[in-house]
Protein backbone atom coordinates (compact mmCIF):
# COMPACT_ATOMS: atom_id res chain seq x y z
CA UNK A 1 0.00 0.00 0.00
CA UNK A 2 1.17 3.54 -0.75
CA UNK A 3 1.51 6.29 1.33
CA UNK A 4 -0.22 8.76 -0.66
CA UNK A 5 -2.74 9.32 -3.13
CA UNK A 6 -3.83 11.72 -6.30
CA UNK A 7 -6.73 14.00 -5.29
CA UNK A 8 -8.80 15.43 -7.89
CA UNK A 9 -10.92 19.43 -7.39
CA UNK A 10 -13.32 17.68 -5.38
CA UNK A 11 -11.10 15.30 -3.24
CA UNK A 12 -8.87 15.52 -1.02
CA UNK A 13 -6.12 12.83 0.10
CA UNK A 14 -5.09 12.35 3.85
CA UNK A 15 -2.00 10.07 4.94
CA UNK A 16 -2.46 8.27 8.30
CA UNK A 17 -0.03 9.62 10.46
CA UNK A 18 1.63 6.51 12.08
CA UNK A 19 2.95 8.29 14.99
CA UNK A 20 -0.04 9.66 16.14
CA UNK A 21 -2.37 6.93 14.94
CA UNK A 22 -3.42 3.61 16.70
CA UNK A 23 -5.40 0.62 16.20
CA UNK A 24 -6.89 -1.33 19.87
CA UNK A 25 -8.68 -4.61 20.50
CA UNK A 26 -10.40 -5.83 23.68
CA UNK A 27 -11.33 -9.46 23.80
CA UNK A 28 -13.18 -11.68 27.04
CA UNK A 29 -10.33 -13.86 28.91
CA UNK A 30 -10.91 -16.60 30.65
CA UNK A 31 -14.75 -15.46 30.54
CA UNK A 32 -14.04 -13.07 33.67
CA UNK A 33 -12.45 -10.08 32.33
CA UNK A 34 -11.33 -8.27 29.21
CA UNK A 35 -7.84 -8.44 27.41
CA UNK A 36 -6.70 -5.29 25.64
CA UNK A 37 -4.11 -5.15 23.32
CA UNK A 38 -2.75 -2.72 20.20
CA UNK A 39 -1.02 -2.25 17.30
CA UNK A 40 0.50 0.41 15.37
CA UNK A 41 2.44 1.22 12.41
CA UNK A 42 -0.92 2.37 11.12
CA UNK A 43 0.03 3.29 7.19
CA UNK A 44 -2.62 4.23 4.30
CA UNK A 45 -5.30 7.25 3.08
CA UNK A 46 -8.53 8.70 3.06
CA UNK A 47 -9.54 9.98 0.06
CA UNK A 48 -12.25 12.78 0.99
CA UNK A 49 -14.84 13.65 -1.49
CA UNK A 50 -15.48 17.09 -0.73
CA UNK A 51 -19.45 17.42 -2.12
CA UNK A 52 -20.46 13.59 -1.70
CA UNK A 53 -18.84 11.35 0.67
CA UNK A 54 -20.05 8.28 -0.47
CA UNK A 55 -17.54 8.83 -3.01
CA UNK A 56 -14.72 8.80 -0.12
CA UNK A 57 -12.34 5.97 0.62
CA UNK A 58 -10.06 4.67 2.46
CA UNK A 59 -7.56 2.01 2.45
CA UNK A 60 -5.61 0.96 5.70
CA UNK A 61 -2.77 -2.01 6.78
CA UNK A 62 -1.43 -2.47 10.04
CA UNK A 63 1.85 -4.27 10.48
CA UNK A 64 1.23 -7.36 12.75
CA UNK A 65 4.44 -7.34 14.37
CA UNK A 66 3.54 -4.37 15.89
CA UNK A 67 0.87 -6.19 18.71
CA UNK A 68 1.27 -5.56 22.30
CA UNK A 69 -0.74 -6.96 24.93
CA UNK A 70 1.37 -6.32 27.76
CA UNK A 71 2.92 -10.01 27.79
CA UNK A 72 6.05 -10.67 25.84
CA UNK A 73 5.12 -14.01 25.61
CA UNK A 74 1.51 -13.75 24.62
CA UNK A 75 2.25 -10.89 22.15
CA UNK A 76 4.94 -13.84 20.60
CA UNK A 77 1.96 -16.43 20.87
CA UNK A 78 -0.25 -13.74 19.28
CA UNK A 79 1.94 -13.49 16.37
CA UNK A 80 2.16 -17.26 15.57
CA UNK A 81 0.59 -19.74 13.33
CA UNK A 82 -1.75 -20.15 16.02
CA UNK A 83 -3.49 -16.81 15.67
CA UNK A 84 -2.12 -14.24 13.37
CA UNK A 85 0.38 -15.81 12.08
CA UNK A 86 2.79 -12.83 11.38
CA UNK A 87 5.10 -14.85 8.88
CA UNK A 88 2.66 -15.74 6.30
CA UNK A 89 -0.12 -12.93 7.00
CA UNK A 90 2.38 -9.88 7.91
CA UNK A 91 -0.41 -7.28 7.60
CA UNK A 92 -3.94 -6.68 9.00
CA UNK A 93 -5.93 -4.73 5.64
CA UNK A 94 -9.36 -2.81 4.80
CA UNK A 95 -10.42 -1.42 1.98
CA UNK A 96 -13.38 0.58 1.86
CA UNK A 97 -16.26 -0.07 -0.06
CA UNK A 98 -19.42 2.24 0.78
CA UNK A 99 -19.31 5.14 2.92
CA UNK A 100 -22.35 5.89 4.46
CA UNK A 101 -23.34 9.31 6.17
CA UNK A 102 -25.39 8.83 9.68
CA UNK A 103 -25.18 12.76 11.05
CA UNK A 104 -23.19 15.60 11.44
CA UNK A 105 -19.46 14.35 11.62
CA UNK A 106 -21.27 10.03 12.22
CA UNK A 107 -20.27 7.80 8.97
CA UNK A 108 -20.43 4.00 8.56
CA UNK A 109 -17.83 2.95 6.62
CA UNK A 110 -18.41 -0.63 4.91
CA UNK A 111 -14.98 -2.51 3.37
CA UNK A 112 -13.39 -5.64 3.24
CA UNK A 113 -11.08 -6.57 5.86
CA UNK A 114 -8.70 -9.39 5.62
CA UNK A 115 -7.00 -10.80 8.62
CA UNK A 116 -4.67 -14.19 8.68
CA UNK A 117 -5.49 -14.66 5.15
CA UNK A 118 -9.16 -14.37 5.24
CA UNK A 119 -10.93 -11.08 3.73
CA UNK A 120 -15.03 -10.36 5.30
CA UNK A 121 -16.66 -7.45 4.74
CA UNK A 122 -16.86 -5.24 8.23
CA UNK A 123 -18.38 -2.13 9.17
CA UNK A 124 -17.02 0.38 11.16
CA UNK A 125 -18.97 2.99 13.03
CA UNK A 126 -16.86 6.25 12.57
CA UNK A 127 -16.79 9.58 14.64
CA UNK A 128 -15.19 12.41 12.39
CA UNK A 129 -13.72 13.47 10.37
CA UNK A 130 -12.64 16.84 13.13
CA UNK A 131 -12.51 19.89 11.56
CA UNK A 132 -8.96 20.26 9.92
CA UNK A 133 -6.53 22.43 11.97
CA UNK A 134 -2.67 23.38 11.17
CA UNK A 135 -0.23 22.02 13.22
CA UNK A 136 2.98 23.77 14.40
CA UNK A 137 4.83 23.11 11.25
CA UNK A 138 2.14 23.97 8.67
CA UNK A 139 0.63 20.55 8.04
CA UNK A 140 -3.20 20.32 7.81
CA UNK A 141 -4.73 17.73 10.03
CA UNK A 142 -7.75 15.80 10.80
CA UNK A 143 -8.59 13.10 13.20
CA UNK A 144 -11.19 10.19 13.95
CA UNK A 145 -12.35 7.16 15.73
CA UNK A 146 -13.55 3.92 13.89
CA UNK A 147 -14.92 0.90 15.87
CA UNK A 148 -16.44 -2.16 14.76
CA UNK A 149 -16.78 -5.70 16.40
CA UNK A 150 -15.62 -9.17 14.85
CA UNK A 151 -16.12 -12.95 15.49
CA UNK A 152 -12.03 -13.86 15.45
CA UNK A 153 -13.68 -17.50 14.03
CA UNK A 154 -14.77 -15.71 11.10
CA UNK A 155 -11.06 -14.89 10.04
CA UNK A 156 -9.36 -18.28 11.10
CA UNK A 157 -8.03 -17.26 14.58
CA UNK A 158 -9.83 -20.16 16.16
CA UNK A 159 -7.03 -21.13 18.71
CA UNK A 160 -8.74 -21.83 22.65
CA UNK A 161 -8.69 -23.69 25.38
CA UNK A 162 -11.04 -25.01 26.93
CA UNK A 163 -11.16 -23.73 31.30
CA UNK A 164 -11.92 -26.42 33.67
CA UNK A 165 -15.12 -24.34 35.09
CA UNK A 166 -16.25 -23.99 31.42
CA UNK A 167 -15.81 -22.24 28.92
CA UNK A 168 -12.84 -21.24 26.87
CA UNK A 169 -10.15 -18.74 27.42
CA UNK A 170 -10.07 -16.38 24.93
CA UNK A 171 -13.56 -15.29 24.00
CA UNK A 172 -14.77 -14.88 19.72
CA UNK A 173 -16.17 -11.60 19.83
CA UNK A 174 -13.22 -9.05 19.01
CA UNK A 175 -14.04 -5.12 19.68
CA UNK A 176 -11.92 -2.81 17.14
CA UNK A 177 -10.79 0.38 18.01
CA UNK A 178 -9.20 3.02 15.83
CA UNK A 179 -7.70 6.50 16.52
CA UNK A 180 -6.18 7.84 13.46
CA UNK A 181 -4.94 11.37 12.50
CA UNK A 182 -4.33 12.05 9.25
CA UNK A 183 -2.09 14.61 7.21
CA UNK A 184 -3.05 16.88 4.07
CA UNK A 185 -1.02 14.95 1.29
Amino acid sequence: MTNSAVATPTTTAWNIDAAHSGAEFKVRHMMISNLKGSFSGLSGVLTEHSVDSTLSFVEASIPVATVSSGDANRDSHLQAAEFFDAEKYPTLDFKSTKVVRKGEAEYAVTGDLSIHGVTKPVTFAVEGPSTPGKDPWGNTRIGLSATTKINRKDFGLAWNAALETGGFLVGEEVQITLDVQFIKA
